[in-house]
């Protein structure tokens, strides 16, 4: 058994402390290899690229940067509401299936599909494809659908109101309560423990449905409110009564500025995102004052890391919350540092985006192997409903140097594409909200400076060294 333990959140760095050890010293040596690579020269040049896209954009014309986000009309927009009802009844149903297989099948959470599908299919692929498509999870939420069958079948009215005080305060409580549930509880794939939280939420959030109404969608329900905002990254979207296609983060700029709680919401993301890296780290473990060569589990750490990252995000918020004050005080303050809070908040998400795709890359490799070894023989009975024949999962890639250079590099080049795309966000917002280059271009200083550090700070993360 290697010191690299299992990790129930199925991340690149620790997944393999349930094989065999010649498989769990070759992702040792995965990590062996990223020490050894120019890290130092890698983090450079990325930051740099940054750097070199926040000076390009002080000279470049104000209509170049808005027309980078011009979209194209494809086709005439069709409305699905019926179809999606039934999409999400299908989604509500394999929801269902999952969970009995989560209390009911295998105890290990590499084989059990309940695990495999929330941590590897749903939170890294789907998300994914959300951001880079557009609104895939109005088809596949398992809520929308069932909830309306309810009402039709009963008649039930909308009883209660959701108080507008309250904001989007509810939907920031629930995906912190997700987000601690996966960096900080023992066991986040354990099949019949995360049936049980998965059955918790979908009948929660159910019943507030129907109480509150689709309102409970947009400003109560987490999950929802994280994959509305990756959908406005996407590459397809709705605009007036077409289809369109735009470079990513489209969608954002063109809609309504979020109120601040959806502004603090994107800033969240991020910051959650990010302590799931950091949280791995010597440095982390160090400052807690464990050896990570002897990680006694995550049951020795639930409480620091769930102070962790409420921490991490509160630090976060206030020092974009910061930057975007000393960027309204250089140009005179014209408009109020909270509403500037609320139009920039968009441009992070590019940034929380790329993140997610970096952090997870290395996991899903893996993962996604034994996804497609349980569709290939899903009831372990010697199937080969896929033709993949007798089915290894291989960890071979994390064997060799330039195989792990190639897989580093594509994370450190999703973190700084993400910076990139989030500069050139800003830019433009900044550029329709105060009105010309030289004005945006004196705003965005400070926000320019902490997006730089970011950059290094996400790369540096990449190259740290894990023990968890």
């Amino acid at each position: 058994m290697s010191i690299f333990q299992y990790s129930p959140r199925f991340k690149g760095l620790t997944v393999f402390g349930l094989l065999p050890a010649h498989q769990a010293q070759a992702h040792a040596a995965e990590q062996g290899f990223v020490l050894l690579l120019p890290t130092d020269a890698y983090i450079v040049a990325g930051t740099a690229c940054v750097a070199l896209t926040v000076l390009l954009l002080t000279i470049l014309p104000d209509r170049l940067a808005m027309g980078l986000f011009r979209p194209a009309r494809l086709t005439r927009w069709i409305r699905c509401v019926g179809l999606r009802r039934w999409t999400s009844c299908l989604s509500f149903g394999v929801l269902a299936v999952l969970i009995w297989a989560g209390l009911n099948g295998s105890r290990d959470p590499l084989s059990n599909p309940l695990p495999l599908t929330v941590w590897t299919v749903w939170w890294v692929a789907l998300v994914t494809l959300q951001g880079m498509l557009g609104d895939l999870w109005r088809w596949l939420n398992p809520w929308s659908g069932p909830v309306a069958l309810t009402r039709h079948l009963l008649r039930l009215p909308v009883v209660l109101r959701l108080p507008t005080g309250l904001g989007q305060g509810c939907a920031l409580v629930t995906f912190l309560g997700f987000a601690v549930f996966l960096l900080a509880d023992p066991a986040p794939a354990d099949p019949a423990r995360l049936a049980v939280i998965v059955m918790g939420y979908w009948l929660f959030t159910y019943l507030a449905l129907l109480a509150f109404g689709p309102r409970w969608h947009w400003r109560g329900e987490g999950i929802s409110m994280l994959m509305r905002n990756y959908a406005t990254l996407g590459l397809f979207g709705r605009t007036g009564r077409n289809l369109g296609l735009g470079a990513t983060g489209w969608q954002a700029i063109a809609r309504r500025p979020p109120q601040m709680g959806e502004a603090v919401f994107m800033v969240v993301m991020l910051g959650s995102g990010s302590f799931d890296g950091l949280n791995e780290t010597f440095w982390w473990l160090d400052l807690m004052g464990i050896n990570p060569l002897e990680f006694p589990g995550r049951s020795a750490v639930t409480m620091q890391n769930a102070i962790g990252l409420i921490a991490a995000n509160a630090a976060l918020v206030a020092a974009y919350g910061l930057a975007i004050w000393l960027g309204m005080r250089l140009i005179g303050g014209e408009v109020a540092p909270g509403r500037a809070f609320c139009l920039m908040a968009p441009s992070i998400l590019p940034i929380a985006l790329g993140y997610h795709i970096a952090h997870y890359l290395p996991s899903f490799l893996v993962d996604g192997q034994y996804v497609l070894a349980v569709l290939n023989d899903p009831l372990a009975r010697g199937s080969d409903l896929l033709g993949l024949g007798t089915f290894y999962v291989t960890t071979g890639f994390f064997n060799a140097a330039d195989s792990v250079r190639v897989i580093w590099l594509s994370q450190a080049g999703a973190v700084v594409i993400g910076h990139v795309l989030a500069v050139i966000m800003a830019h433009a917002i900044a550029v329709r909200a105060f009105g010309d280059t030289r004005r945006a271009a004196l705003f965005q200083t400070p926000l320019a400076v902490f997006m730089l550090v970011y950059t290094l700070f996400g790369l540096w993360l990449l190259a740290s060294p894990r023990g968890v």
